[in-house]
């Protein structure tokens, strides 16, 4: 073109500078592999043509199938299934025949089915006016709890998108405020996410499951004040997570960490299952959210194995009336329910079906460093009708108990 167009002359050898050649691929197919993948006997004469109409060179041609040299701008095209592929496509999908039969066996899939229990647990939080929420994995480093093991972006788009999230929870309080900047601040939130983290120079990923609630319960009417949610709400849905998916045998204690301003954990052994409680008052400045906030943290891959080694035991609803027994104390202030709880099923475990709090009082007209709670034990027996013997020998027991080890003193 600089010689006939522009009136230039060349003055030198015309040569290509190419030091490192593109080398096409080499990829063997087998006409038998095509036809047995794609499943009906199509022409090897027409195998062939389709290849070579779509740019592929045939280096050798055997009985068998073909060698051949596939152009390198055909990235995506490197084995015997991916030539299959791009032959089906030009043969047509719809020259393909469905099968009237299909020869099958059965198989055992992995147990529980992550994703259809998932999906279980999203349904409930949604029929109880739960909203699902997806937050971007990717946040600011000043949200890492823990810098050893932030997992840091080679190459952020900003600041604020520079790690990958160590918590579901800084995100997720983003969309609160968010929400709460635009009057809406009466919110539910789930959302089924991974943490990531660096360990011992490894990447590690950890499936959870985030449970959020903040502002009221519901709105105000005129028949009914707007009530605020609290620890209590949160709880009641943890706990309703954890009956749905039949798993009642752990224990509970308090927690107190720089995660939540109070809370308390579901744990068996060693292992976490769930910690719920309040947000920090840090971490909702930091997200700029000036409501309370009460979540859970559950560890999702700890949930489904222990769903998985979960047993389900059937039995008859008993035929014989159960029986209710009220019992009024002082306790001192760092005893919880769960303690007296505790000690009264170790006393009774045959007889003893069900043991809630139904008031809890803590002023002037009790003693200094005492706190009253007011107990109902439900009682029955599976095999007969309690008598009023039975009842007062078991009730008497748990007085006891409850004075030796809790040091309750029993109101009249």
């Amino acid at each position: 073109m600089i010689q006939e167009l522009g009136g230039g002359t060349i003055t030198s050898q015309v040569g290509d500078l190419y030091p490192n050649p593109v080398k096409p691929f080499d990829v063997e197919v087998s006409y038998g592999n095509i036809q047995s993948l794609i499943g009906v006997p199509i022409p090897e004469t027409q195998i062939r043509e389709i290849i070579e109409a779509l740019g592929m060179r045939v280096a050798a041609e055997t009985e068998a199938g073909l060698q051949l040299q596939v152009p390198a701008y055909k990235v995506d095209v490197t084995r015997e299934c991916d030539v299959t592929e791009e032959v089906l496509r030009i043969y047509g999908y719809n020259n393909i025949p469905i099968p009237t039969k299909v020869n099958a066996s059965l198989s055992y899939g992995v147990k529980p089915n992550r994703e259809q229990t998932q999906h279980v647990i999203a349904d409930m939080l949604t029929a109880n006016g739960f909203l699902e929420i997806w937050c971007n994995s990717l946040t600011k480093s000043a949200y890492s709890k823990n810098e050893d093991e932030a997992v840091k972006i080679l190459n952020p788009l900003s600041s604020d998108l520079n790690v990958m999230r160590q918590s579901l929870l800084m995100p997720a309080l983003e969309s609160v405020a968010y929400n709460q900047n635009r009057k809406n601040a009466d919110l539910k939130f789930y959302e089924f996410g991974k943490t990531y983290h660096l360990i011992n120079e490894k990447y590690v990923e950890r499936p959870r499951l985030l449970v959020l609630v903040s502002g009221n319960l519901q709105t105000e009417q005129w028949n009914q004040k707007p009530r605020t949610v609290s620890f209590y709400h949160i709880k009641s849905t943890v706990d309703a997570v954890m009956g749905r998916l039949g798993l009642t045998n752990f224990q509970i204690e308090e927690v107190a960490n720089e995660n939540f301003a109070y809370a308390l954990r579901y744990f068996r052994g060693d292992k976490t299952i769930v910690t719920f409680g309040a947000a920090t008052a840090k971490d909702r400045k930091t997200a700029d959210v000036d409501k309370d906030v009460f979540y859970a943290d559950f560890d999702w891959a700890l949930l489904m194995d222990m769903v998985r080694k979960n047993k389900i035991i059937n039995k008859e609803i008993p035929k014989y009336p159960a029986v209710r027994r009220d019992l009024s104390m002082y306790v001192d202030l760092a005893v919880t329910f769960d303690d007296l709880k505790g000690i009264a099923f170790k006393t009774e475990k045959k007889l003893i079906k069900n043991i809630q709090v139904f008031d809890v009082y803590m002023g002037d007209k009790i003693p200094e460093g005492k706190k009253s709670y007011a107990l109902s034990f439900t009682l029955q027996d599976d095999n007969q009708t309690l008598t009023d013997k039975q009842i007062d020998a078991v009730m008497q027991k748990i007085i006891s108990n409850l004075a030796q080890t809790a040091k309750a003193e029993i109101r009249k």
